[in-house]
């Protein structure tokens, strides 16, 4: 037989890594993070013990990597799911719900995750995520951010925030307050997006008290349409 070509090669290394990044999405959901072993997460993916030290540096690596492989699938699913649209308010607003409905399906790997990049380890910018910051700058561009860079930044710390809020035990948030939260200081429209289950319902404007002395950029830099008063 002859032997493999280097682009075979890359294509089993790459579909070995994915089915380790699954089997921890996986069994952290099933088991908790501190039941979960490197072990297990080999036989589910069915890959030798030694791919995992390989690919990843640890069991908090993978983890993050996990996520942020989660993540990304469902940005980009959510970006280009029917009806395609180059609307930049559509495609935030989009964007928006994806990473809050992340958060509200995946409770207990969402948990896990935000606990795991306040350690001292802390962010992890592997692949997966340079994916994830690339789609939301590209979503930022769209919607017409004079400085995407820090544009991202900042969206990214207010969905953390949020994800945060929602996933506090004891006392978490509802979703919907704090898509209106978001929707608002970007000047998208209520019904944009994916709204979540309940949304028909909910008043985004009585359910957000104002904050004295705020200021909000509303709707898109130059743009007038979807537009928030105050």
């Amino acid at each position: 037989m002859s032997p493999r070509s280097a682009s075979v090669n890359e294509a089993m290394r790459r579909r070995s890594r994915e089915r380790l990044l699954q089997a921890t999405v996986e069994l952290i959901e099933e088991r908790g993070y501190e039941a979960t072993t490197l072990a297990d997460i080999s036989r589910r993916a069915g890959s030798a013990r030694g791919l995992v030290s390989y690919y990843f540096s640890g069991k908090r690596a993978l983890l993050q990597s996990a996520v942020h492989r989660l993540m990304a699938g469902e940005l980009a699913a959510a970006l280009e799911r029917e009806p395609r649209t180059d609307d930049g308010q559509e495609l935030l607003a989009r964007a928006i719900d994806a990473m809050l409905g992340v958060s509200m399906g995946h409770t207990t790997l969402m948990r896990t995750h935000m606990a795991s990049i306040l350690q001292e380890e802390g962010f992890i910018q592997c692949p997966e995520q340079q994916r994830l910051a690339q789609l939301l700058r590209d979503t930022v561009v769209c919607w017409g951010a004079a400085d995407p860079e820090e544009e991202y930044r900042l969206l990214r710390a207010l969905l953390m925030g949020a994800s945060v809020a929602m996933l506090l035990p004891g006392a978490p948030m509802p979703i919907h307050p704090l898509r209106a939260e978001l929707f608002q200081r970007y000047g998208l429209p209520w019904e944009s997006g994916s709204p979540p289950p309940g949304a028909e319902d909910f008043d985004p404007v009585a359910g957000l008290a104002p904050t004295a002395g705020a200021s909000r950029p509303v709707g898109r830099p130059g743009g007038s349409a979807g537009r928030w008063s105050g």
